[in-house]
């Protein structure tokens, strides 16, 4: 019996709804599959808890999590309570950062039954493999001085061991899928990383002459994602190119309820982390229309995490007969509920 013990991190809003609704989907997947367990440890952080505490998590909170096989998470935020770059920095980044979840990976594809807003989206089946620990979203900077003098610095930092991890993650993953993949630049206006990043990506392909690349401007890029995205595989992309893109990839799949996420440590000294791209979502939560489907598919990448690739591809095959019947929630055009969708998927599990 393979056991795998899961922190269990509902977060905010809709999280406490879409997370039990996974949560569902994994055991049932475990007990049709015989050998495998899943175990999991709920944890109330969130910005109640800091409401409550003074703090997202407790000061041990990462001791506590450390010893985990995963890190499966809700939504963080709620701006009326707590801002942003407090709750965010105080649970989310703080967990990306300390346990070196150094690779953010998002997929994107035309689900069946669901409508792209795009006039022509063809069958599109994209992933953008984001740098998670540095770039743009770097803590180097401050501001100096005060009212009309003020200045506020902020410092991309683009090392070569973290570019190139990220890339070579990117050729890796596209040699068992299309064999192409795209870089995110922008080396015609930012003009001292982006043309490392782009040095750094040519030294990368010469080490795999099987795969297709091409180096894409991020303006331009973000205009072909909405207008042909499917001519492409793999786009590796820095801190928030990749945040940006994969947004633009969750609206046109339709929804970005229904986009997931992994945040993946690569060394094996901690553990990775799950979470669907979709926030909070507090103007529906307790109406119980959520959709589940970016939680239940951020399983299916925590499955394929744990070398259950087969599991989670039927896991995705799964959620596509059900999207295809029809039982989808209000905000792709149906009227489910969020425990309907997961009961037809559960059903059709049990198929």
């Amino acid at each position: 019996m393979k056991t795998l013990k899961i922190a269990n991190i509902p977060g905010d809003g809709v999280g406490k709804e879409v997370v039990p609704e996974a949560v569902k989907v994994l055991h049932t997947i475990a007990d049709l599959h015989g050998g495998l367990k899943f175990e999991f440890t709920e944890f109330p952080w969130s910005c109640d808890y800091y409401l409550k505490y003074g703090q997202m998590m407790p000061e041990d909170g990462l001791k506590q999590l450390q010893d985990f096989d995963g890190i499966f998470l809700g939504a963080v935020g709620n701006l009326n309570l707590v801002p942003d770059h407090v709750s965010l920095w105080g649970l989310l980044i703080k967990i990306r950062r300390e346990f070196q979840q150094v690779i953010n990976i998002r997929p994107a594809k035309r689900l069946k039954g669901i409508a792209s807003p795009l006039m022509n989206p063809k069958d599109f089946d994209l992933i953008v493999v984001r740098e998670n620990s540095e770039g743009e979203y770097s803590e180097v900077g401050g501001r100096i001085y005060q009212g009309e003098n003020q200045i506020s610095i902020q410092n991309a930092v683009f090392s070569r061991k973290g570019t190139e991890r990220a890339m070579r993650y990117a050729f890796e993953l596209a040699s068992k899928r299309k064999a192409r993949v795209t870089s995110a630049t922008k080396s015609n206006g930012i003009v001292h990383s982006m043309p490392f990043w782009d040095e750094v990506f040519q030294d990368v392909a010469k080490s795999y002459p099987h795969i297709d690349t091409d180096s894409q401007h991020i303006d331009a890029l973000a205009a072909f994602f909405v207008t042909n995205p499917s001519r492409f595989d793999v786009i590796v992309a820095s801190n928030l190119f990749g945040d940006i893109l994969t947004d633009i990839g969750a609206a046109i799949m339709g929804s970005i309820g229904v986009a997931p996420a992994a945040n993946i440590n690569v060394n094996g000294k901690y553990p990775s982390m799950f979470e669907p791209v979709h926030g909070s979502a507090p103007d529906i939560v307790g109406k119980g229309i959520a959709n589940p489907i970016g939680q239940i598919w951020t399983a299916k990448m925590m499955l394929d995490h744990f070398g259950e690739q087969e599991l989670g591809s039927h896991l995705l095959e799964v959620i596509e007969q059900v999207t295809e019947s029809g039982i989808i929630t209000p905000d792709v055009g149906g009227s489910a509920t969020t425990s309907e969708v997961t009961d037809q998927i559960i059903s059709h599990l049990k198929k």
